[in-house]
């Protein structure tokens, strides 16, 4: 399994921006996303690319705001936030998985541990 360090959370106000990065232990062509998790809430998915960038999918909540990208020569997926919302409070995960398109985090087998993303209003 590959190992998965998040980066980048921090406080924020509303409308700010902020990138979260994801560094993989080593080179790797899996299918990444980001996964979030709000106190008392299950973990979601927030957006998710193909092994080598060229196809995206996002959660509905997010479509128009995040960005989800890769750069496979430095091992790193990122996440760009803008436009944030207090509701997009959550520890922030990424994710490492064999399949495409999928939003369950079931089909997911390598897991970051997390980067805590607060959003004031």
């Amino acid at each position: 399994q590959v190992q998965l360090v998040e980066s980048g959370g921090g406080l924020v106000q509303a409308g700010d921006s902020l990138r979260l990065s994801c560094a993989a232990s080593a080179s790797s062509s899996h299918n990444m996303a980001w996964f979030r998790q709000a106190p008392g809430k299950s973990r979601e998915f927030v957006a998710g690319i193909s092994g080598v960038g060229v196809g995206t999918y996002y959660a509905d909540s997010v479509k128009g705001r995040f960005t989800i990208s890769r750069d496979n020569a430095k091992n790193t997926v990122y996440l760009q936030m803008n436009s944030l919302k207090p509701e997009d409070t959550a520890v922030y995960y990424c994710a490492a998985s064999s399949y495409y398109g999928v939003r369950h985090s079931g089909a997911f087998g390598s897991w970051g541990q997390g980067t805590q993303v607060t959003v004031s209003s």
